[in-house]
């Protein structure tokens, strides 16, 4: 399929983190936090290359106290990722994480004390070209925003961004993104849309605290989907209470199914029902376990009968549709036929087939244009 998203991209100032470009053209960026121990740096640095190996593109790791940012400087000098150190309060954390190669500070100007100290961690960010990410929780409104609207609403976390970010433009500091989350999709929507027309500065999108693997996926594609569908959100965190690894995946198939990224098998599969011709939900499965390996663009479909499988599979590099036998089309054209004996294996090995021709035509296209 070759339909490209009609999304319009809010602009935005693009920045860097590490070699991450966030907000303008860049493509929006898929993250995650690590839930180990800081200071276990072994742990730290093993969650991170799984992270890594899933496509992540940039990792938060929290960093509560100088013990433990001095594990991070440790953990940062064993992996290429960049790192966003999280922070709050302290600012001393902020100016250590900085001198050991932090890419980015996830710290709230307004909370970490007077002036003196703010401008000290601005000037250190400026320093080390680090950028800061404001992040507003509406878990953790300041008392005075709790007081003034009764309950966290869309109104107190744009007024409490505005906070934070009249600080950084007091100190000529422009080089940050922003954050609004709340566990309730409709005003972590409302506070996104109220703030993208104020700002021009990169949006980093999530539902906090959204919950389980599937109820915290389903409410972070509804919340997020109808952000990233009006052009707002420049890097993505899909917060689920599973493994870390499950917000990648989940964040890449979000912005897969907008047509806003492009990473890995983009598989349409039919639900199955009594006309299936073989077993769609055990070979889509055991297909998306052999292929989870794979970062290489492709469209896959895997239909169980006649009556759509046609359809799907002549508008995909590899679709299967389910007959007597089963039927391949490669690029669309009918190709060859299978049984149902070791189904998922050998259509793995046409999938694979397939992907080694595609990335040997874009090396020949890059060694050609290089030349």
């Amino acid at each position: 399929m070759h339909f490209e998203s009609p999304i319009k991209r809010r602009k935005s100032r693009q920045i860097m983190v590490g070699n991450v470009a966030v907000g303008g053209d860049a493509p929006i960026s898929v993250q995650s936090m690590t839930n180990t121990d800081t200071c276990d740096v072994q742990a730290t640095v093993g969650q991170i290359l799984q992270l890594q190996d899933v496509g992540a593109d940039i990792v938060r790791v929290s960093v509560p106290s100088m013990e433990a940012a001095e594990a991070f400087g440790k953990i940062k000098q064993q992996v290429n990722i960049p790192l966003v150190a999280d922070i709050h309060f302290d600012y001393r954390i902020a100016l250590r994480v900085a001198e050991l190669g932090v890419d980015c500070l996830r710290i709230n100007p307004g909370n970490i004390g007077n002036e003196a100290r703010i401008r000290s961690v601005v000037d250190a960010a400026r320093h080390h070209n680090i950028p800061i990410r404001i992040g507003v929780n509406a878990g953790s409104l300041e008392k005075d925003l709790q007081k003034k609207y009764g309950e966290p609403t869309p109104d107190a976390l744009v007024e409490s961004a505005m906070r934070h970010i009249d600080i950084l433009d007091r100190l000529n500091f422009p080089d940050f993104k922003l954050s609004l989350k709340a566990s309730d999709v409709f005003m972590t929507v409302a506070a996104y849309r109220k703030i993208a027309d104020q700002i021009e500065q990169p949006l980093h999108l999530g539902i906090t605290e959204a919950g389980g693997l599937r109820s915290g996926t389903v409410k972070s594609s509804v919340g997020l989907g109808m952000l990233l569908m009006d052009g707002i959100g420049d890097t993505i965190r899909v917060s689920l209470a599973a493994d870390p690894v499950e917000e990648i995946r989940v964040g890449f198939d979000i912005l897969k199914s907008l047509k806003l990224r492009s990473k890995g098998i983009n598989f349409i599969a039919c639900p199955s029902c009594s006309r299936q011709n073989f077993d769609v939900i055990g070979v889509m499965n055991e297909l998306e376990s052999r292929l989870d390996d794979v970062r290489t663009p492709l469209d896959v479909a895997v239909i169980g009968c006649v009556v759509n499988g046609p359809g799907e599979a002549k508008e995909v590099s590899v679709g299967l549709t389910g007959g007597s036998p089963n039927l391949i089309y490669i690029d669309g054209t009918p190709s060859q036929k299978l049984g149902n004996d070791n189904l998922a294996e050998n259509l793995e090995r046409l999938i694979r087939e397939q992907l080694h021709k595609k990335e040997q035509a874009e090396a020949q296209l890059i060694a050609k244009s290089g030349a």
